[in-house]
């Protein structure tokens, strides 16, 4: 069992500066952090509030399937991540439990973290993030 806090909750969205203005403003959220991530095809900008990160998605390209799974809503949310302190060993435990992985292997992600996907298909159709922090 994963026993981890939450690290993150991403929304993918369709005007990246209109939500971040939403955010920042009426809500009162603080930008943690803003970076392009070629590899995975978007933009991720991280709000904070309090101790919890919301992470904005703008897909870099219209025709990605991130954009795709957006459709024509104006947002949409992506996916939970939870904070482990090792991504390797929850994919081997996970793995060995049966679930499905849509990352075999951890990967790079926003800001130097190690990341891993697992396959919706296992989660009861939700998209969960492991995420080792920098």
């Amino acid at each position: 069992m994963i026993d981890a806090p939450i690290d993150h909750v991403a929304i993918v969205v369709a005007d990246l500066d209109a939500t971040i203005a939403l955010y920042t403003g009426p809500l009162g959220f603080s930008l943690a952090y803003r970076e392009t991530i070629p590899d995975q095809g978007v933009e991720a900008v991280g709000l904070r509030s309090g101790e919890s990160i919301i992470e904005l998605l703008r897909p870099l390209d219209p025709a990605s399937p991130i954009a795709a799974f957006r459709g024509t809503a104006a947002t949409k949310l992506h996916h939970t991540a939870y904070r482990v302190d090792d991504v390797a060993g929850e994919l081997a435990r996970l793995r060995a439990a049966g679930i499905r992985l849509i990352d075999e292997v951890p990967r790079k992600g926003a800001h130097g973290n190690t990341i891993a996907f697992l396959h919706p298909k296992s989660t009861g159709g939700v998209l969960i993030e492991l995420c080792q922090r920098a």
